[in-house]
């Protein structure tokens, strides 16, 4: 009876445990939640309560749709898609900028796009975002907000045909351009030369977007397109712990983002400093104790060992086996010894290929002996790949 309460008392204490470790989330602070709908929310990002993000820059609006999806909001219109703690980015839906024409040339839609991101620690990627004009009557234009920056480019043609995913937007049907380091808003307008009555019959409409590159598919973009609801294009947003230096930073140790066991490192735009794990260490760099050590003995693909493993903080050791000499971590050379283990002795050795067989009690030990004794047991130890035969 008394064993039985034991067995089921430590079944409940693993279950917990196991309860436990599921719920623990390595991104998150304490008792804060993960996800918001399907996009995870890895702090210095919080949602729900504001203790919950680092501070008011970084705290998202998580809302419920009327069919009961919840949305991450990242300002107040641009739904978020992904945020990535080793990237330093937030990835949202930007709605597309048009203008459309009737036959007779009037203007029959229109829609302009005026963003700004504030002057907190996020600008727009210069490096992963384009600007993209699509039609054959379409000037498309982008300033910023205190119209210290301007970029257009024009997209014309004069026959019908289909976008494709490798088009190089040159300028026939399809342009590009850049846009600069560290901007912090947007006015995206577009005009037409000739409101599109020369090529109403197959292109009605114009349009003008900001898009992530590596997202930008062009694939069966008819000319002939018109307006659809909720068009969007994914925009990515590059973000910062602090608009410092990290030495100012480190210096205050109370407003310091990165927590132990990190690395402090500029921004790809220098606008700011962003925390990672030290080498050897895997987590969360922006919470107190969020970067923890890698056991690398636990992922050989990964950390080679062609030795004896350990484990060691912020690294690994791997010493080559018994007879053999090198950097286990890169290779060994020699001959591996193997010890195996057989039981008790077996009455002959003639057919047993083996350089040495050792036979030990709790009293005695006979090394390299083929004696043979009720009493003990054998062990041969195998030094790979020579074999060497023993005479009966």
């Amino acid at each position: 009876m008394i064993l039985q309460r034991w067995v089921f008392l430590l079944m409940m204490l693993l279950l917990v445990a196991a309860i436990t470790g599921a719920a623990a989330n390595p991104d998150v602070k304490d008792g804060c939640q993960e996800k918001c709908g399907d996009v995870s929310v890895p702090y210095p990002f919080g949602i729900l309560e504001p203790g919950c993000a680092m501070n008011d820059n970084f705290f998202l609006n998580c809302s419920s749709t009327d069919d009961g999806h919840q949305e991450l909001w990242f300002g107040e219109n641009m739904p978020a898609r992904n945020i990535s703690l080793l990237n330093g980015t937030v990835t949202v839906e930007i709605d597309t900028s048009f203008n459309c024409y009737d036959k007779s040339g009037q203007k029959s839609q229109f829609s302009d796009q005026s963003i700004t991101l504030g002057s907190g620690p996020f600008t727009f990627s210069d490096s992963r975002n384009i600007f993209t004009a699509v039609g054959c009557d379409t000037l498309a234009m982008v300033t910023n907000e205190n119209v210290t920056f301007g970029a257009a480019c024009l997209s014309l043609c004069t026959v019908n045909g289909t976008m494709s995913k490798n088009n190089s937007c040159s300028g026939s049907g399809c342009c590009h351009t850049s846009i600069p380091e560290g901007l912090k808003s947007l006015h995206i307008t577009i005009d037409t030369m000739d409101n599109h009555t020369g090529v109403f019959e197959f292109n009605p409409c114009g349009f003008a977007f900001l898009a992530d590159i590596d997202s930008l598919d062009m694939s069966d973009w008819q000319l002939s397109r018109t307006p659809k609801p909720k068009a969007t294009s994914n925009v990515v947003i590059e973000w910062v712990a602090e608009t410092e230096t990290c030495e100012k930073a480190q210096a205050n140790a109370s407003s310091y983002a990165c927590g132990i066991n990190t690395n402090c490192s500029y921004s790809d735009n220098g606008k700011g400093y962003r925390c990672s794990c030290n080498a050897g260490f895997v987590g969360n760099p922006y919470l107190k104790d969020g970067c923890q050590d890698i056991d690398e003995c636990k992922d050989p693909e990964k950390y080679p060992c062609q030795g004896k493993c350990r484990n060691t903080i912020g690294d690994y050791e791997c010493k080559c086996s018994l007879g053999m000499r090198g950097d286990g971590k890169i290779g060994c050379q020699g001959f591996a010894i193997t010890t195996i283990i057989a039981g008790k002795c077996p009455s002959h050795f003639s057919s047993i290929p083996v350089v040495a067989i050792a036979c030990f009690d709790c009293f005695q030990s006979y090394i390299f002996s083929t004696q043979r004794t009720k009493k003990l047991s054998c062990y041969w130890i195998l030094i790979h790949p020579l074999f060497l035969p023993l005479d009966a």
